[in-house]
């Protein structure tokens, strides 16, 4: 059985996963974590990438190596996503890992991939323990840069758009107070509808018959929702919260103060401060969604980007 190594670093958090194929054809999960190196930390205003976060993005990659090396990953693809696209200096970026990731196979190297295949990846990714009666899927990717919309079924992805809000750059941009004022929750709502503007210009949602909803600002958002007293991956995964719970949800975050959320049992850390700008964002999706496609609910997968770039390794 060969085993791969997946490693994806956006602008809030660096991921891996090592997996193996199955006998069904998927995958069967190794190791899988994530770590909040906000590599992206102040790019959207400097247009560079700070000291202290490639430091920090390092350390995690270093131990992330040593994972993979333990576990005896034969083939490792590491992909670098909003944050990297925009930064002047992610030549030192690179550099730092394709330092440790020789380590694991000779030549490998981060790549920055386009908003397009980011999403054609997470699509692949989402769907693929998903009843094929539900399609068309849209499935949506809010990370602390960008935005992906994907609409496809099984036989893949038919449009895709990646939009330039994040829960990242949405809080740096609109969100300074702590609890944001109404002022500024009006003029972050404006900005999330402006950017999402483009990607639902670009894919016809109207077709959709089942929303998917990944990455960290989801899968939480789902857990407040389900009431847990902390965060457990395996009851999230491909669960399902209604609009109206999640506009609750919501509404409740945007509203708190960071020392609130930092007490909620599934919050993790590293998203107490940035969680109220990705709730702004989920709120515009929900109500385009909702309008265009009649969407009723959200379906949580705990399966994303990672998933597509490792099976894409095996194909």
């Amino acid at each position: 059985m060969t085993v791969v190594g997946a490693v994806d670093c956006g602008t809030n958090s660096i991921r891996l996963l090592v997996a193996e194929p199955g006998e069904d054809g998927r995958l069967v999960d190794l190791h899988r974590e994530m770590r909040v190196v906000r590599l992206g930390y102040g790019v959207d205003a400097t247009g560079m990438f700070a000291a202290e976060s490639i430091e920090r993005t390092r350390l995690a990659l270093a131990d992330y190596v040593d994972t993979m090396e333990s576990l005896g990953v034969e083939k490792v693809r590491m992909v670098a996503t909003s944050a990297t696209r925009d930064a002047s200096n992610r030549d030192e970026f690179f550099a730092m890992t394709a330092d440790l990731l020789g380590c694991v196979a000779t030549g490998a190297v981060a790549e920055v991939i386009s908003g397009d295949e980011e999403a054609r990846l997470s699509f692949r990714g989402a769907v693929g323990e998903l009843d094929a009666a539900g399609a068309p899927f849209v499935v949506t990717d809010l990370g602390g840069g960008s935005t992906e919309v994907v609409l496809g079924d099984a036989g893949g992805v038919t449009a895709a758009h990646s939009a330039d809000i994040g829960c990242v750059r949405l809080t740096e941009r609109a969100l300074p107070s702590d609890p944001p004022t109404e002022a500024e929750i009006a003029a972050a709502t404006e900005f999330a509808r402006e950017r999402l503007a483009e990607a639902f210009a670009a894919v016809p949602v109207e077709s959709a018959r089942t929303w998917v909803g990944v990455a960290g600002t989801m899968t939480t958002l789902a857990a407040l929702g389900a009431g847990l007293p902390e965060y457990d991956s395996g009851r999230i995964h491909l669960s399902r919260i209604s609009l109206t719970d999640l506009e609750r949800v919501c509404r409740d975050l945007i509203g708190m103060t960071r020392a609130d959320r930092a007490v909620l049992g599934p919050m993790h850390p590293g998203r107490v401060d940035v969680i109220g700008g990705g709730a702004l964002v989920t709120l515009e999706l929900a109500r385009v969604l909702a309008e265009r496609a009649n969407i009723t609910e959200l379906v949580v997968s705990e399966h994303d980007i990672l998933d597509g770039i490792a099976l894409g390794i095996l194909d």
